[in-house]
């Protein structure tokens, strides 16, 4: 029996990807197929670097070629990505194609802990990403990176200053740590924040990213209006602890983005420091904030559960070292990766799907207008 490359793309006709409910060809996501005698090779493109589900395609692609065209078949599979976007035309950050505002309703949830190691996860597995410290009054990206003596520099364009952002783990990085001195306490009014916040979209030279984190200040401000004002914002991310009073101010931030006139979809949300796990016992789980309050939440609100970190001494000593958790190797003797970086890695895995989820099923992002 002769093999075509109809009755191949015939067979993976029959393969859908789980998240877009779509066949992989009609998803446009089989390229370059060759076929030379009884050797197939194609490449399987998928909506990111980090998706979770990347070998139980590789699985069911092979399944379907050898039921549908034979069992004798080498198949050659280059599993690959390129993460999806909807954008519309913007002038600012043309070439960024997923902005997103990681968000809290209160301080002291780990927002910009899960924010830095979220950005650091993506980078490992092969995602172009950077980081916004839009905490214009309490920058603590420097720190979380390692790089607070460090400061970016500047480049003429058309006769125009443009910034240089840092790059620390694989991540672009643009602070107001970065500009003024650790010990310099930033006393600004709304409007000069508001205008930090635009300069670090506008005046940045951010070159090609999947993913544009914003690491917004807590609470619903002038900043979480700016940014939205100013770039189309692919979706928002909510972080909180499980207890009542969090969960309470978490649920004010998400109605904020699904308000009309501003509706950004919420991806999800992140419950952070969801159990303890001492480190001589870890197999051991203690609820000290309450239990599945952010999965509650969620199931409340219709919205994804993206994880649930737990809270760990490692975690916040890395922070203070400036070498986040999910870059943290097993101590000697352990296989694998700790429980913090897994945890890390989930959760970012699960933001990539949920991103690619949104971008198959949403209508394009578009710059919110505002009357004030």
């Amino acid at each position: 029996m002769e093999i075509t490359k109809e009755k191949i793309l015939q067979a993976l006709s029959t393969v859908h990807d789980p998240d877009l409910k779509k066949d992989l060809v009609t998803l446009q996501m089989i390229r370059d197929l060759q076929v030379e005698g009884n050797n197939v090779r194609f490449t399987v493109m998928l909506t990111t670097p980090a998706c979770p589900l990347k070998e139980m395609i590789r699985k069911d692609c092979l399944q379907a070629i050898e039921q549908h065209v034979g069992a004798d078949i080498q198949v050659d599979i280059n599993m690959s990505s390129e993460v999806t976007t909807i954008r519309d035309t913007s002038p600012l950050l043309p070439q960024v194609k997923n902005i997103i505002a990681i968000a809290s309703g209160k301080g002291g949830v780990g927002k910009s802990t899960v924010a830095s190691n979220l950005a650091v996860a993506l980078a490992q597995m092969g995602a172009k990403v950077g980081l916004v410290d839009a905490d214009i009054f309490g920058p603590s990206i420097p720190t979380m990176f390692n790089c607070l003596r460090e400061k970016p520099t500047v480049k003429q364009v058309e006769g125009k200053n443009v910034i240089i952002p840092l790059q620390q783990y694989g991540v672009k990085l643009m602070s107001i740590g970065l500009l003024v001195s650790e010990n310099e306490a930033v006393v600004w009014r709304g409007p000069m924040a508001s205008k930090a916040l635009q300069q670090f979209l506008g005046d940045t030279d951010w070159g090609e990213l999947d993913y544009l984190l914003i690491d917004l200040p807590p609470g619903t401000s002038d900043i979480h209006l700016t940014l939205v004002q100013s770039v189309p914002v692919t979706g928002a991310v909510i972080v909180t602890t499980p207890q009542k009073v969090a969960l309470a101010d978490a649920r004010k931030g998400l109605a904020m983005f699904r308000q009309a006139q501003i509706n950004v979809p919420v991806l999800g949300i992140v419950e952070n420091m969801a159990y303890f796990t001492p480190a001589e016992l870890p197999d051991h789980q203690y609820y000290i904030f309450g239990k599945d309050g952010g999965k509650m939440l969620a199931e409340q609100t219709g919205t994804a559960l993206l994880g649930q970190i737990p809270l760990v001494q490692s975690i916040r000593e890395s922070g203070d070292s400036g070498y986040p958790a999910v870059l943290k190797k097993p101590t000697e003797g352990e296989g694998g990766t700790s429980a913090e970086s897994e945890a890390f890695e989930r959760l970012a895995q699960e933001f990539a799907r949920q991103v690619a989820i949104r971008n198959a099923n949403f209508d394009k992002t578009k710059r919110v207008e505002i009357n004030t």
